[in-house]
């Protein structure tokens, strides 16, 4: 075990309502590794990131941005499922 600090790192959204925060921790979750941690509070979604290394931190952050677009703009559709792929 080693004697350095671990970095932590905590990423709050905002996403109008609680059902739409829900949605989307629901869809980020799956990509959590055991060092992360989601939860809701209202219409925030908030995650911490835990690692023993800075750049470790800063690859699972970006990671984790990444996901979280991608998990806001799917939650902002009317869920209804469709072939058009014209704005992919």
């Amino acid at each position: 075990m080693s004697d350095e600090p671990i970095r932590r790192a905590t990423i709050e959204t905002t996403h109008g309502d609680r059902e739409t925060a829900e949605r989307i921790a629901a869809a980020v979750r799956p990509d959590n590794t055991e060092d992360m941690r989601t939860v809701v509070d209202g219409a925030t979604v908030e995650t911490t990131i835990e690692r023993p290394t800075t750049g470790g931190l800063q690859s699972t952050a970006d990671d984790y941005v990444v996901n979280l677009q991608v998990a806001a703009q799917l939650a902002n559709r009317d869920g209804a499922p469709s072939t058009d792929t014209s704005d992919t």
